[in-house]
């Protein structure tokens, strides 16, 4: 990371990311070569992401071919308007994670469950939702990202823009705002 003053370095803050971003994006490396970024749903579980998906299609066909991914997850904080006076103080704040890693098929069920289990408490941590069925199981592929390398980085801006920023984040605020 060029800045290093904008790197993240609480581990906790990551994890919450992780944990807190709905959608992640994957990047692949595609047949023809090009770099491919699919947004996906995961959910972070013990130092592993993972996502589902369908048995067949384009990310299963580019991890087969090629298992180093790069995932991506952002937090928008808030955007600062820019002024008449100053058009340059415009600027986004946000929290935001990299990782990349190598993807693997998931075959063992335990791990599928495993998998499912801990996207499940990601999008409907109130419960209610009852065992798996087998005709859904067998429709379904799971991925795991084991992280080889993962690096946080923040914009919160400076002085009082930041104080703000850390305000509303410690307060809980629906996120994000637009700040004057």
């Amino acid at each position: 990371m060029r800045k290093q003053n904008k790197k993240i370095t609480d581990s906790a803050i990551i994890i919450d990311l992780l944990n807190g971003c709905p959608v992640g994006r994957l990047g692949t490396v595609g047949a023809d070569g090009w770099p491919m970024v699919k947004p996906l749903n995961f959910a972070y579980h013990e130092g592993l992401i993972y996502f589902h998906c369908a048995l067949q299609g384009e990310k299963l066909d580019d991890i087969r071919r090629d298992p180093r991914v790069c995932f991506q997850v952002d937090f928008p904080i808030a955007y600062v308007k820019g002024s008449p006076e100053n058009p340059c103080r415009a600027e986004y704040l946000y929290r935001s994670v990299i990782i990349r890693g190598r993807a693997v098929i998931v075959d063992d069920r335990g791990e599928q469950i495993v998998a499912l289990d801990a996207l499940m408490r990601k999008y409907q941590p109130e419960g209610g939702y009852g065992p798996y069925l087998e005709e859904k199981l067998a429709l379904t592929g799971i991925v795991r990202i084991d992280i080889e390398d993962l690096s946080g980085k923040e914009e919160l801006g400076k002085d009082e823009v930041r104080e703000r920023a850390l305000r509303l984040m410690a307060e809980g605020a629906p996120l994000p705002v637009v700040l004057d």
